[in-house]
């Protein structure tokens, strides 16, 4: 992992949740000094603290544990003392749950987020990379609104303090394969019971990424990162139908049923908004979006010849390559929970 985490100290919030899980799979038995874990399921820890020392006791070692809430900014306080770099995931990430709360959407998103930024900050904490998600561009639901507002807040807090201090930047990804409440697994679980796949709509269109790419992706803006940076991963992407068919030629054919949008979903994702394209840098399988470093005295800034205030077209789950029904099976194949399923079917 390089020596840049050796000896460090990293906070994890939203901990248990699938991105937790995959960090821990990668850092916990590197050189890395202690890894906590903060989220608000005892119950959820309990089972990590058990799974990970089961696994590689030696290594477990270095896990903690702090039960606390990101809207409580003491038991923040009381985590982010000592440490070094913060991964900040906790959110609440379901679509139509925010749809019907909106306010717990901004209270966990919004608010919490600002309670992770100002007890680092006063902290001490010298990088945090601040996790987002596709549906914060050209929001139209409660979850993308709120995770807009988030990215607002991340940018705000990163402009206010010195970068020697703390360096706080962001990622936006898209669908993350098999995570918590992703459609893979019940794809899954409904050919397990001989069910017809429901799906919303047959063309409709989602990036399609592994947790490894997002833990990757996170990785990347934590070693590249400016203040207020966006780092934005090129994804593959699929129809709905697509990845319907897909699932089914792994695991059998039991028909699909079409069941309309749900509430506050999209035709497609945009990973990238036309603007933020125009000042993105293309840095290979990544974008980076850089902050706008400008205040509010806007006298002072002029532009001479033409302004250009947006670029030809966004980055969008319909414009990046399409994977057909073959190459879904071929990402499929990349994922741990997808192989672990078809071992079952072997049994």
């Amino acid at each position: 992992m390089g020596t840049i985490f050796e000896g460090k100290t990293l906070l994890i919030t939203g901990g248990t949740g699938s991105f937790g899980n995959a960090v821990l799979n990668r850092f916990l038995a590197t050189d890395i000094g202690e890894i906590r874990i903060f989220s608000r399921d005892e119950k959820k820890q309990d089972d990590m603290r058990h799974e990970f020392q089961a696994k590689d006791p030696k290594s477990a070692a270095k896990l903690r544990f702090y039960i606390g809430d990101v809207r409580n900014i003491d038991s923040l306080r009381d985590a982010v003392r000592g440490v070094d770099y913060i991964f900040h995931a906790a959110a609440l990430k379901q679509v139509p749950s925010c749809e019907f709360f909106p306010m717990e959407a901004v209270r966990t998103n919004v608010e919490g987020t600002d309670n992770v930024l100002t007890a680092a900050i006063d902290a001490g904490v010298k990088r945090i990379v601040c996790l987002s998600t596709d549906k914060a561009a050209y929001p139209i639901n409660a979850m993308g609104i709120s995770k807009a507002m988030m990215e607002k807040v991340i940018h705000a807090k990163a402009r206010n303090v010195k970068a020697e201090d703390t360096t706080i930047c962001c990622t936006r990804y898209g669908n993350v394969m098999c995570s918590r409440g992703s459609v893979i697994p019940l794809f899954i679980d409904q050919i397990r019971a001989g069910q017809p796949l429901t799906i919303t709509d047959p063309s409709m269109t989602r990036f399609l990424m592994n947790l490894e790419e997002a833990v990757d992706l996170v990785l990347f803006a934590f070693e590249h990162a400016n203040p207020g940076d966006l780092f934005i991963q090129k994804a593959d992407a699929s129809t709905i139908e697509d990845l319907a068919k897909g699932v089914q030629k792994l695991f059998g054919d039991t028909g699909i049923r079409i069941i309309g949008t749900r509430h506050g979903e999209k035709l497609y994702e945009t990973l990238m908004t036309r603007e933020e394209r125009l000042k993105a840098t293309d840095m290979g399988h990544y974008y980076r979006v850089s902050a706008d470093g400008r205040d509010l005295n806007y006298d002072k800034y002029f532009v001479d010849g033409q302004v250009v205030t947006e670029s030809e077209d966004s980055y969008t789950s319909h414009n990046t390559q399409r994977l057909d029904v073959d190459g879904v099976v071929a990402k499929l194949l990349t994922n741990d929970y997808v192989q672990e399923e078809l071992k079952k079917l072997e049994k």
